[in-house]
């Protein structure tokens, strides 16, 4: 605004231009007038200038320079009067335009009285006191801010000083991580700390130490990294609100958790072997589900076969000593019957497992005809069947002789005439 006023009134501010401030008119009055080899006119001829022009504007046309009023003197004074209040109006002006500040979306200004919080301030066009009485300050609280503990900018950009952390198991870890957060308040982010950003850095550091501490190593590596995350988001938010940081922790990324780099070899090699013993116990437990299972159905089928064994050994006592008890009755009451049933069902018993041969006595012939072939076929069929233990193996019963059938006969008529001669010795 105060280039286009002077440039109105004809003055430029091109201090490059050797006729600053002078009138092109004058200028040539005065390379008119000038001798050879003369230079530039001074200062006090410019300033002398400047105030003819603001007289003439400010209706001193007509006694800018010819002395009836005053002489030069006194004009040149009262056009250093005015000059000076214009000058100060527009110095004013600038001073007041200055405290003009424009806050974007999503920040905050804070505006400060000598130093001493007075107000907030939302998005958009605003206006403080110019310095020096008040200052103001913005603040990006939508801006997700990182701090990145135990490297920089690249996980190869390590920090040991801030990685390398001892477990519950004395154990050293190399552990790198970042941690997002927002302003929730920009006064306590501007006023309660210094160095803010450090002190987020510092906060996480120490709650990662004492979350490790309390942990074995195996547990950090392996299945407790989201955990070991979840808890330093909580300790790490509980001590930002202890000491009003004014941050809002949004989220804990473990970047890389390993042994450090001077055993990894050594620690590679124990996960191997670890991995083997793993390896080599899931055997041996597959193995033993195989044949635990087995062996435990190989018991309960002896046992049960113990107890059917048992069970029919018991019921077959039970059953001859409840037939001998019969027996031992029909006995009393019919001895000879009952001796001769007796003899009869020992000997069936007795010739249903032995080889029998049937000799012809009537016809008084002293040659004896024996089936030999068949005694030996018999025999080998019986030696077979004992040593298979496969159950007694049945011999096919062949065509009785004529002989054999008239010696059965014999034997028949001989045992019932016996069995009538007992009952008449019973009957007597």
């Amino acid at each position: 605004m105060l280039v286009s006023l002077l440039k109105r009134f004809g003055i430029k501010m091109s201090l490059n231009d050797p006729r600053w401030g002078r009138n092109p008119d004058d200028d040539r009055k005065a390379q008119e007038g000038r001798r050879p080899g003369e230079g530039p006119p001074d200062l006090d001829q410019l300033w002398r200038d400047f105030n003819a022009r603001l007289n003439r504007m400010f209706g001193n046309r007509g006694n800018g320079g010819d002395g009836n009023n005053g002489g030069p003197g006194r004009g040149d004074m009262r056009g250093a009067s005015v000059t000076a209040g214009v000058v100060a109006v527009i110095v004013g002006l600038i001073w007041l335009a200055s405290g003009a500040f424009i806050v974007q979306e999503g920040q905050t200004g804070v505006v400060t009285t000598f130093g001493k919080l007075s107000h907030t301030t939302s998005a958009g066009f605003n206006w403080r006191w110019p310095y020096p009485f008040q200052a103001h300050e913005t603040v990006n609280v939508s801006q997700i801010r990182t701090a990145e503990i135990g490297y920089r900018a690249n996980v190869r950009n390590k920090q040991p000083q801030e990685s390398l952390m001892l477990t519950d198991d004395e154990n050293i870890i190399d552990i790198q991580f970042a941690v997002q957060y927002t302003l929730k308040d920009p006064v306590q982010w501007l006023f309660n700390n210094r160095d803010q950003d450090d002190t987020v850095r510092q906060v996480a550091e120490t709650a990662i130490r004492e979350v490790v501490g309390k942990n074995k190593m195996d547990f950090v590596l392996y299945e407790g990294r989201e955990k070991v995350a979840a808890d330093v988001h909580a300790i790490l938010q509980q001590m930002v609100d202890r000491y009003a940081l004014g941050a809002l922790i949004t989220n804990v990324t473990m970047q890389a958790v390993q042994p450090p780099e001077q055993v990894q070899t050594a620690f590679d090699d124990a996960v191997r072997a670890g991995q083997d013993r793993a390896r080599a116990r899931n055997e041996g437990e597959a193995y033993a589900n195989q044949v635990i299972p087995q062996a435990r159905g190989q018991a309960f089928r002896l046992q049960q076969d113990a107890e059917a064994y048992r069970s029919m050994v018991v019921e077959n006592a039970t059953g001859n000593a409840a037939r001998f008890n019969q027996v031992v009755a029909a006995y009393g009451k019919a001895p000879g019957v009952t001796r001769d049933r007796m003899y009869i069902d020992t000997m069936q018993q007795i010739f249903t497992s032995t080889t029998k041969v049937m000799v012809d006595t009537r016809n008084n012939s002293g040659m004896i005809y024996l089936p030999l072939d068949k005694l030996l076929a018999q025999s080998a069929a019986n030696d077979s069947a004992v040593g298979n233990k496969s159950g007694p193996v049945q011999v096919p019963q062949s065509q009785p002789t004529p002989e054999v059938t008239q010696a059965m006969d014999s034997v028949r008529q001989r045992d019932e005439r016996s069995r009538d001669s007992s009952r008449d010795r019973e009957s007597r």
